[in-house]
C-alpha cells in the first residue's frame, strides 16, 4: 500500500473524510500540546473522547475547543483525572473507566515528561521511567479488557530512544549517574518495547499497538529544559545541518506532530504498524547503531524492538509495580 501521508501532514489530513462516530478513544495528556489537538481532531470527526490529565483546572481551559468541535460534529468529549507519576491515581483512574465499561477502539499514551532534574515518583521510580512508562504500563494493561476487536494501542515515543537502551539491572539510577536525556532515552525505548510485548500478547485478538515519534515540537515538553541550553544544542544543530548543505531544522505544528498518532491509532493498515515504531505517518526502518543519526534523520535502533528486550522489560515492569498482566 503507498501510504499517501508524510512528514507535512496534519491531523486534518490524515482523517479527511473520515467518519469516527461511534468510536471510542482514550487520550493521556490532554491539557497542552499535541495531547490537545490529538483529542480534538478525534472529537471533530465524531469520535466519543475520554482525556486524561494531572491538573484538571488547567486541562478544562486546554480543552475548551474540543468540547465545541465534539459538540458540532456528533463527537463527545469527557474528563478524568490521572497523575501518571503516582500509581494510586492511575489504578483509580483504570477503576474508574473500568466501572464505566465503555469500550474502547483506541488509547493513545500520549502524556509524559522531558529532562527533567533528577526526581522521584510518589512510588519512588526515577521520574521519567515513572511517568513515561510505568504509569501508562499500569493503566493501559488494567483497563486493556475494554479494548475492542480491532482496537489499537499507541504509545507516544520519540528520537530521543536513540539516547539510551533501557537499563534493566538500574533503571532509578541508584548506580548510573544521572544525566536528564539518558534518562529520557530509557524511558522512551521504553514506550517501543512496551508497544512491542502488547502487540505480541493482543493480536491474536485483532488488536494491535505501536510506538510513534510524533517530531521535533516547540510545546510545554521541554520546559525543564535550561533555555541557554536549548538554544545552543539548536545552535550547534543548525551548524551541523548547513555543514551538510541540508536546510534549517524541520519544526513540526502541533496538528502535523498529532499526525502520526491519528495515522497509526485510525487510519494506518493494521499490519503495517503492529509492533512497530512509526514516524511521518509511516513505519520507520531500522538504522544500525554504528550509524550516527541526528534529530532530523528517520530511523529507529534495533534494541527499541527487540521482542527478547521487550519480554525483559515486560517482567522488570510487573516486578516494579507489583502486578502481574496478560503473560
Amino acid at each position: 500500500m503507498t501510504n499517501a501521508f508524510g512528514a507535512t501532514s496534519t491531523t486534518e489530513d490524515v482523517l479527511s473524510g473520515v467518519d469516527l462516530r461511534g468510536k471510542r478513544f482514550l487520550v493521556t495528556g490532554v491539557s497542552a500540546g499535541i495531547g490537545v489537538e490529538t483529542a480534538r481532531s478525534l472529537a471533530a470527526h465524531g469520535a466519543n473522547v475520554i482525556g486524561t490529565a494531572r491538573d484538571m483546572a488547567k486541562a478544562e481551559a486546554a480543552t475548551a475547543q474540543i468540547r465545541r468541535d465534539a459538540a458540532a460534529n456528533g463527537g463527545s468529549f469527557g474528563l478524568v483525572i490521572l497523575d501518571l507519576a503516582s500509581l494510586a491515581s492511575v489504578r483509580r483512574c483504570a477503576d474508574q473507566l473500568l466501572r464505566k465499561g465503555e469500550a474502547l477502539d483506541g488509547i493513545i499514551a500520549n502524556a509524559g515528561v522531558m529532562a527533567t532534574p533528577f526526581s522521584y515518583t510518589t512510588d519512588h521510580f526515577e521520574m521519567q521511567l515513572g511517568t513515561n512508562h510505568l504509569g501508562h504500563f499500569v493503566l493501559v494493561n488494567r483497563i486493556a479488557k475494554l479494548l475492542r476487536a480491532g482496537g489499537r494501542l499507541v504509545n507516544v515515543t520519540s528520537a530521543g530512544h536513540r539516547f539510551s537502551n533501557v537499563n534493566l539491572e538500574d533503571p532509578n539510577f541508584e548506580r548510573t549517574p544521572y544525566e536528564p536525556f539518558l534518562a529520557y532515552g530509557r524511558s522512551k525505548t521504553a514506550n517501543i518495547l512496551f508497544a512491542v510485548a502488547f502487540d505480541r500478547r493482543y493480536r491474536g485478538r485483532g488488536i494491535r499497538a505501536a510506538a510513534v515519534h510524533p517530531g521535533v515540537i516547540q510545546t510545554e515538553l521541554g520546559r525543564y529544559m535550561d533555555p541557554a541550553m536549548l538554544q545552543a544544542m539548536m545552535a550547534q544543530l543548525e551548524k551541523q545541518l548547513a555543514a551538510e548543505g541540508k536546510s534549517s531544522f524541520p519544526w513540526k505544528t502541533v496538528p502535523q506532530g498529532a499526525a502520526t498518532s491519528i495515522w497509526a491509532a485510525v487510519a494506518a493498515p493494521a499490519e503495517e504498524i503492529g509492533g512497530k515504531y512509526c514516524e511521518n505517518c509511516h513505519a520507520g526502518q531500522v538504522v544500525p547503531e554504528d550509524v550516527p543519526i541526528n534529530p532530523t534523520s528517520e530511523g529507529v535502533r534495533g534494541y527499541a524492538l527487540d521482542p527478547d528486550a521487550a519480554e525483559a522489560l515486560w517482567k522488570r515492569s510487573e516486578e516494579m509495580v507489583g502486578e502481574c498482566f496478560l503473560r
